[in-house]
């Protein structure tokens, strides 16, 4: 059980360095696609590698399996990226960052709403607080100001408690026993469903020729082989192994690996305000995660305890 978990941490961190990494990616891609035709093309193509890989046919026993499914793929596929793509054109990206970090937060709170497996502990919120002042420096290390725009903010706020959502939802899909591959193909399916309809409104068009860009196709490929088909069925199966709220505290890693990506690809030069950002948001990171170490401990301590007692 314990490798189990500790497979479910790895791929938890594996997950969180290829997400920090995907917003280059992204910002090459905007030179020639909108916002949505990268989430389509993206998740397409995610679609189509799970075909391949395991393309045995999955049998839903349940119909509340299948709602389960459809609100999964709503809510970690169409919602949130939608509602990010759309605050990051009202307000600076270094808020949606900021506010997107507060996904462990919120799940935390859904899953107490929900899951009764989730206990609230203090450790959680002082680690919640350091990495949330590492992660303020991080962001606005480069900034002269905070510039606070309502619409955008709200919109960023909106798509973090929709990823707390879609978090608890694909945890009790987890106990439903279906295969992780099957089950991250069937919310990929049900999430670009509910995409045609924006499709429509964001002016989406095909445009194949810039596929003969080898830029725009590695790019491509990246997000939608490495970002989207490989990251969703491991962080899916952080979730199954550790629980949303555990999985979900690895989200604090994402400045911190696009601080080091930025320096590695971009050259850019980390300064005084993101090094101490990085220590603080890392500390946060563990002194969160902590407190399963301690609660562990403590239990094995009550275990040792009653047998000699008995």
């Amino acid at each position: 059980m314990e490798d189990k978990h500790n497979k479910g941490h790895l791929l938890a961190l594996l997950t969180i360095i290829i997400w920090g990494t995907t917003f280059i990616s992204t910002k090459i891609l905007l030179n020639d696609f909108t916002p949505i035709e990268i989430l389509f093309f993206r998740f397409v193509m995610g679609l189509v590698a799970l075909m391949i890989v395991y393309p045995h046919r999955m049998k839903v026993v349940n119909r509340k399996h299948e709602l389960l499914f459809a609100a999964a793929g709503l809510c970690g596929v169409t919602l949130y990226y939608l509602l990010e793509n759309i605050a990051l054109t009202f307000t600076m990206a270094s808020n949606v960052g900021v506010i997107c970090s507060l996904a462990p937060f919120f799940t935390v709170i859904v899953a107490n709403l929900f899951l009764k497996e989730e206990p609230l502990r203090i450790n959680f919120f002082f680690g919640f607080v350091v990495a949330m002042v590492g992660i303020y420096l991080i962001s606005f290390s480069g900034a002269s100001n905070f510039q606070l725009n309502p619409l955008g903010d709200l919109l960023a706020v909106a798509a973090t408690i929709v990823w707390a959502v879609y978090s608890v939802l694909t945890r009790k899909i987890s106990s439903f026993g279906y295969n992780t591959f099957q089950t991250t193909r069937k919310m990929f399916f049900y999430g670009i469903l509910f995409m045609i309809p924006a499709l429509f409104l964001f002016d989406f068009k095909l445009g194949l020729e810039r596929f003969a860009t080898p830029v725009n196709l590695l790019n491509l490929i990246f997000l939608g082989l490495g970002a989207s088909a490989l990251c969703f069925v491991t962080w899916n199966f952080a979730v199954k192994v550790l629980g949303p709220v555990k999985t979900s505290i690895y989200i604090y890693m994402i400045p911190v690996i696009t601080v080091v990506t930025s320096v590695i690809v971009l050259h850019e030069k980390i300064t005084w305000l993101a090094a101490i950002g990085t220590v603080l948001t890392l500390a946060g990171l563990f002194l969160s995660e902590g407190r399963i170490f301690l609660k562990k401990k403590a239990s094995k301590s009550k275990q040792r305890d009653s047998f000699y007692v008995s």
